[in-house]
């Protein structure tokens, strides 16, 4: 006769989980993919990054903007961006986004792509709004200069 084991002691197979089971099964299920070429990912994250940084820097360092206004600016950036790009590149914008779960995951073939673009259209999108707000004379600005060096018009 076999002794049968009291319910008490028998273990769900829940609990026999290993650590990595409760992480995910699924290694990288967080991690950014893309479904475009490599070069096609590469354009899409720095203009998606331009877009992104550009809005910040222009609600940012504009006074006449609100800070609801400037929310909602912000957060419409981040939430159309996916839809544009998140087919293609997965529309990480955000190094640290895509570096932490690359990392853990220990899937790091693509990383560049995710690295090296942010860098690039932050930095275009730096000098792009730097000449969008550049202080640049007006008209009348300009006739007071030629006025004062005895230039008239030619």
């Amino acid at each position: 006769m076999r002794a049968r084991r009291s319910p008490t002691r028998r273990r769900s197979s829940s609990r026999r989980c290993s650590r990595r089971s409760r992480i995910g099964t699924a290694r990288g299920a967080a991690a950014s993919r893309t479904s475009g070429s490599q070069g096609q990912s590469f354009l899409w994250e720095a203009i998606l990054t331009f877009f992104l940084m550009f809005v910040i820097m222009a609600v940012a360092t504009d006074t006449r903007s609100a800070g609801e206004a400037a929310a909602i600016a912000i957060g419409g950036t981040v939430g159309l961006d996916p839809l544009f790009g998140g087919p293609i590149s997965g529309a990480s914008m955000n190094p640290a986004r895509s570096l932490g779960p690359a990392v853990v995951s220990g899937d790091l073939r693509a990383l560049w792509i995710y690295l090296t673009p942010p860098f690039l259209g932050a930095a275009l999108a730096a000098h792009a709004y730097q000449f969008v707000r550049a202080d640049r004379p007006g008209p009348a600005e300009l006739a007071a200069r030629r006025a004062d060096t005895g230039a008239g018009p030619s």
